[in-house]
């Protein structure tokens, strides 16, 4: 058994004919359900629960408040290699765009520890693109082990690894993982990976499990979106992490939402997702899964990301950089992922958060507790 099961379950589903289905009063319903089920949750994403969408933030503030507080846990990315073998449509490190590749050694990965360091920065996600020839498991051992000097917690974004990975990365100090399944569309999967180890679209999806079974303490997945139908992926990735929080009770469950962003490579999207429909989907989310963290990063600009601060969110980055060897500023740095569109500094971004009734939390867990 494993989700890859119960996505087979939705195969055929139209979730169409559903949301044409659903009237204002299952709306209501489903918005005061004491634990909404999973067709409450579709219910909540579709067209006709946009117009009830300040009741959805209205409860989706409430539940935030209950369970996280006036708390923002603050995090930074930390880019360490750009080499990777997979093609996909939309990435800024696909092999055929013509950009700078870069592996940072040791003795760089800390030197950008340093700089990131003195920011007061002390939770920190590492990552690779997908070539393992470059970035093998034991040089992400050796990267942790490094970071783990400067900084409290430690987690990467990697490509799907096997539990004895997960295993060696965590003994090695990781405590957390992040990875986005793009989308949860095996066509529009298919299509947008054309090659390389990406294209599997099932040992990518139960990667998430593999790392809760490997005793990581936080598992982190969304989809990418604007690559499949929105409102599909958005529920399947609440369904995701809501079987990841039901099999693995000792691991803390997080999803993303991050919107596609401009990279080299010109891919124009299929779908878009606007604000009032990225909130829907952020509010819909806390409400189907009111313990899960959810993390909305420097994708976003300033001026939203301020605006839906009391509206679910957990975890924001900050001060960041895309690109491999952004923060020491060393010579011929790697090319970047994405453009990013909040570009405060750490400072900056916690100032905000503080002038806006909430604490900016630089460190929330110890490996030694």
């Amino acid at each position: 058994m494993s989700f890859y099961t119960c996505l087979e379950q939705y195969r055929g589903f139209d979730v169409q004919d559903f949301f044409a289905r659903v009237t204002d009063v299952d709306v209501t319903k489903s918005l005061h359900r004491e634990k909404p089920g999973p067709m409450d949750f579709l219910v909540l994403l579709s067209p006709a629960a946009g117009r009830h969408l300040e009741a959805m933030a209205r409860k989706a503030r409430s539940l935030t408040l209950q369970y996280f507080g006036r708390t923002i846990q603050l995090f930074i990315p930390l880019y360490i290699s750009n080499h990777c073998t997979n093609q996909c449509a939309y990435c800024g490190f696909n092999p055929k765009n013509a950009i700078f590749r870069r592996k940072l050694d040791m003795a760089e990965i800390e030197n950008e520890a340093r700089a990131i360091s003195r920011t007061g920065m002390r939770h920190i996600l590492f990552l690779t693109g997908e070539s393992p020839v470059h970035t093998p498991i034991t040089y992400l051992c050796d990267a942790t082990r490094l970071l783990r000097q400067y900084f409290a917690s430690v987690s990467v974004e990697v490509y799907p690894l096997a539990v004895e990975d997960y295993q060696a990365l965590r003994e090695a100090g990781v405590d957390g993982m992040t990875l986005f399944q793009e989308t949860y569309n095996p066509v529009v999967y298919d299509t947008v990976h054309p090659k390389g180890r990406k294209k599997d679209f099932r040992w990518r999806l139960e990667a998430p499990e593999r790392a809760a079974r490997a005793g990581m303490r936080v598992v982190n997945l969304g989809a990418l979106l604007g690559l499949s139908e929105p409102r599909a992926d958005i529920f399947f990735t609440g369904l995701h992490a809501r079987y990841l929080e039901d099999g693995f009770p000792d691991t803390e469950v997080a999803v993303s939402l991050p919107r596609f962003n401009p990279a080299e490579g010109h891919f124009l999207p299929d779908h878009t997702v606007d604000d009032r429909l990225f909130v829907q989907f952020m509010t819909a989310l806390r409400i189907f899964l009111p313990r899960a963290g959810i993390t909305i990063s420097t994708r976003e600009n300033a001026v939203f990301r301020d605006r839906i601060l009391s509206l679910g969110p957990t975890r924001y980055s900050a001060g960041s950089s895309v690109g491999v060897g952004g923060y020491s500023h060393i010579r011929n740095p790697g090319g970047p992922q994405f453009e990013i569109t909040d570009s405060r500094t750490v400072s900056e971004v916690a100032e905000a958060i503080s002038a806006l009734g909430y604490q900016p939390v630089y460190k929330d867990w110890d490996r030694i507790l």
